[in-house]
């Protein structure tokens, strides 16, 4: 047993001993392995003059929308507007049967006018002190209570009188003849169409150079080549926590009533007037939580990693991570304010395999786009 024992531990020992050789070898290998150049695309920083202008996207709103709707219920006796009618202000739209209503109006205004009567005479007794002051104050309570239950009985009948709230353009109807209407059901869209809102967002670094009066255009999609003029008309004082940005609200002239309320707009405002910035491609950046990253193509020293002598055509290429400080955009490009100057390379393809001081191999056989007025074509 002893040398059973011994045989099998001798045996086995070796076994996991050759197996844990070969692993560190293996491990060594890898670890001093030298990594291929990765290919990647390059463009060169260069000093361009941008004005002062600032894009966005936005939403237009109606000055005045609603879903006209009633007060009371009842049964659609009249529908006075026609789909996509433009109305004013006043306008009856719709008048539920008001029948009971108005019989029992009758009724109220017959006890108002007899308690009114009453009052008179018994202010008269109580002139000549035949009654008392007490009896008469409570006479005219009674007639001034029957005539607010007229009143009231009034407005309950103007309700079931729909009515346009204000000056619009009516929508497709939703209700008919004969359908019951509860209270705060929609009864037809009405939209205010000139002049229009137009609402936005934008960083919170621009909340200094934005201010009321100044002058917007816009431009939307099912209207291309128009661009329509308004001006900034407010200014939201708080800044979204959660984006960082801030809204703004437009108003545009709409005359024609070409602009419709929740359609999708770019905006343009021109903030200031030209100035020298450093551009590169947004493909160039790398927007992390830590900061945002550009990667600087510069020749590899003797002895750095990635390093492997020079060849025909000069010395090996590296990728050194830069943080760069980014500003404004335009189209594809990016402005970047603190990081590079004019004429750094910086990696413009192939970002990802990247890591810093990776070895690189430029390709730029294949380039991303990088257009400050992109114009992509329908496929």
């Amino acid at each position: 047993m002893f040398w059973t024992v011994l045989v099998t531990v001798i045996v086995f020992g070796g076994v996991f001993a050759a197996w844990a050789a070969m692993q560190s070898m293996m491990n060594a290998f890898f670890d001093d392995m030298p990594q291929p150049p990765v290919s990647v695309a390059t463009f060169d920083a260069r000093a361009e003059r941008w004005s002062g202008r600032l894009e966005a996207v936005g939403t237009l709103a109606a000055v005045n929308g609603t879903d006209v709707t009633t007060e009371a219920g009842g049964v659609v006796q009249k529908i006075a507007f026609e789909a996509g009618q433009p109305v004013t202000a006043g306008t009856l739209l719709v008048e539920l049967n008001s029948a009971a209503e108005l019989a029992n109006l009758e009724a109220l205004e017959a006890s108002a006018e007899l308690a009114s009567v009453q009052a008179e005479r018994w202010r008269s007794l109580g002139a000549e002190r035949l009654v008392s002051q007490a009896e008469v104050d409570e006479r005219a309570t009674q007639a001034a209570t029957a005539r607010a239950q007229a009143e009231s009985q009034r407005a309950l009948i103007a309700q079931k009188r729909i009515r346009a709230p204000f000056d619009g353009e009516l929508g497709i109807r939703r209700v008919n003849l004969g359908q019951y209407v509860a209270p705060g059901e929609p009864i037809v869209s009405l939209q205010s169409l000139d002049p229009i809102f137009l609402n936005f967002t934008l960083p919170e670094q621009e909340l200094g150079s934005v201010r009321e009066g100044m002058a917007v255009r816009a431009m939307v999609d099912s209207l291309e080549g128009r661009e329509f003029e308004g001006t900034v008309t407010a200014i939201e004082p708080a800044v979204d926590p959660d984006t960082r940005n801030f809204r703004v609200q437009a108003t545009l002239s709409n005359p024609d009533r070409l602009l419709r309320p929740g359609s999708f707009a770019r905006v343009e405002l021109e903030v200031g007037g030209e100035r020298d910035v450093v551009v590169i491609p947004q493909t160039a950046v790398a927007f992390n939580p830590f900061g945002n990253v550009a990667y600087l193509v510069v020749p590899a020293e003797q002895g750095e990693a990635g390093a492997d002598g020079d060849d025909a055509e000069g010395p090996a290429l590296i990728a050194r991570q830069r943080f760069v400080t980014t500003g404004r955009t335009r189209g594809d490009m990016i402005e970047v304010t603190r990081g590079l100057e004019p004429g750094d390379t910086v990696v413009n393809g192939g970002l990802l395999r990247l890591r810093n001081d990776a070895a690189v191999v430029v390709n730029n056989e294949v380039q991303p786009s990088a257009d400050e007025d992109p114009r992509p074509a329908n496929r």
